[in-house]
């Protein structure tokens, strides 16, 4: 088949890995010799704090992606660009340094790196460098799924029963490239000397090397693969796990999907292959990962959303501000509100850069609900310390606990942290795990300890307001307050 480029560049940043990558496949299919490449950007890095895991991710997944290319060509020469550079400028000037007629990417959703790539088409036009870029990120995007007159989804259940009709109208085929790369292999080319060491060290990035994740979760593609593997024994039971804890029923791939060592596609087809065998757990996973279409599509069609309510008439709320509003914000952000199941939240996303959804939930509602602090504090925050850190989800998932988003939960639901405690980690195992100080109580106060007697506090060993925090809020009180506060929006609930 005739290619349509001579020298084609693949500019890889959330698809850091060889299978199922459309860029990639892309770029083989219409060039006769290909180039990868990955940034280090930084305009992106310089804000970041200098131990961030999140970074410590990518250069260990970067580093296996380089090797894992040259292992794919055969030449010992070729392998992955890596630059630690400004993107904008970047890679326009390797462009042309490779005689590159096109450069390829995958779609990115986020307002600033459309910015970003919006900068890198027009500096590439302008030297006469064709821009490609695909989907890969997602299954379905943008507008690629809407209501009959033709609008955006807003409500989740009838987005989904769209989005599983279509999979069904246009299956995903079987993302098997071997073909591909048996006839491809030969047209990876090798690095030009200047680019031929290897990637730059943490340290010279500026970063200290850090375990990336819950507890150490393996990096790169391959990690991914085995987090997989591990997942497939347990996804039958996945609708019975997924909301407690202390139990190992998640997936724990949100980082892989973050920077795309897995692709969705693969997960979709195994959700979906298990489905149809009539597994309750893989139907729930399934319906997992649409959510997370959702929220991008949300996104895209509604970018409002980065720094306002979705429901624009939540923005009259009055949050609490001045001192007594960062002294509550510091509380919560360092696991002193007294409640905890949310202070043990807090210390695992602080400890580890992850938190289970369903803490991420009864946090976030505790931090809006409880303490009226506006939810972007809290979107924030995690947007900070989340390894798997994705604008589209955070923002779901923040204005889903605030009612202020698409199909959010009511304004007059309210979280009760101790009941969602004493059903989700009954036993207390989770909060010993993050609060050992609480292990010596009775599993029955340790959901609540300012209810425990003197006695029993005396046996455990624990002195509240010295050991641990007395409640920041008294729950009722604060349901009333939220009620209140929620009252500017009432007229506007269906």
């Amino acid at each position: 088949m005739q290619k349509k480029f001579t020298t084609g560049l693949v500019w890889l940043r959330r698809d850091l890995r060889l299978e199922d990558n459309r860029a990639l496949t892309t770029a083989l299919e219409q060039c006769q010799h290909v180039h990868c490449v990955f940034v280090f950007d930084k305009d992106i890095l310089e804000p970041l704090p200098r131990r961030d895991r999140r970074v410590a991710f990518i250069w260990a997944s970067v580093v296996e992606l380089d090797a894992a290319l040259r292992r794919r060509s055969g030449k010992r020469t070729s392998g992955l660009i890596v630059l630690h550079d400004r993107a904008c400028a970047a890679l326009p000037a390797l462009a042309r340094e490779l005689s590159a007629d096109a450069v390829f990417a995958a779609h990115d959703y986020e307002l600033g790196s459309e910015l970003r790539d919006l900068a890198v088409q027009t500096a590439l036009g302008l030297q006469g460098t064709a821009w490609r870029t695909v989907k890969d990120h997602v299954v379905f995007e943008r507008d690629e799924i809407l209501t009959q007159l033709g609008h955006p989804y807003v409500v989740f259940t009838p987005y989904q029963r769209a989005w599983l009709a279509r999979i069904e109208s246009e299956p995903l085929g079987s993302g098997d490239d071997a073909a591909l790369w048996q006839a491809a292999s030969q047209a990876l080319a090798e690095r030009p000397a200047r680019h031929a060491v290897a990637a730059p060290s943490l340290a010279t990035l500026g970063f200290e090397a850090l375990e990336p994740a819950i507890p150490a979760i393996p990096c790169g593609a391959h990690g991914a693969s085995q987090l997989l593997e591990d997942f497939w024994q347990r996804m039958d039971s996945y609708d019975q796990t997924r909301n407690f804890p202390s139990v190992k029923g998640p997936s724990y791939l949100g980082v892989h999907l973050r920077f795309g060592t897995v692709s969705i596609r693969q997960l979709v087809r195994l959700a979906l292959q298990r489905r149809l065998q009539g597994s309750a757990g893989a139907s729930v996973w399934l319906s997992e990962l649409v959510w997370r279409e959702f929220y991008f599509q949300v996104l895209a069609n509604f970018p409002h959303v980065v720094d306002a309510a979705f429901k624009t008439e939540y923005d009259a709320i009055t949050w609490e501000q001045g001192d007594h509003a960062q002294e509550l914000f510091a509380a919560w952000c360092e696991g002193r509100t007294g409640y905890p199941l949310v202070d043990a939240a807090m210390a695992q996303i602080n400890q580890t850069g992850y938190m289970h959804n369903r803490l991420r939930m009864v946090a976030g509602s505790f931090l809006v609900k409880h303490l009226g602090i506006d939810w972007r504090w809290g979107e924030r925050y995690f947007a900070e310390k989340l390894n798997d850190f994705d604008l589209a989800a955070n923002n779901g998932g923040w204005q889903w606990v605030s009612s202020s988003g698409c199909d959010a939960q009511p304004y007059f639901r309210i979280f009760n942290p101790v009941m969602q405690s004493e059903k989700f980690d009954a036993q207390g195992k989770f909060i010993c795990r993050y609060l050992p100080q609480l292990a010596r109580l009775p599993a029955k106060r340790i959901h609540a300890p300012w209810l425990a007697t003197a006695s029993e506090l005396a046996q455990a060993g624990v002195v509240l307001g010295r050991d641990y925090p007395h409640p920041l809020v008294d729950h009722a009180a604060a349901r009333e307050r939220t009620l209140q506060r929620y009252a500017v929006v009432k007229k506007a609930w269906p």
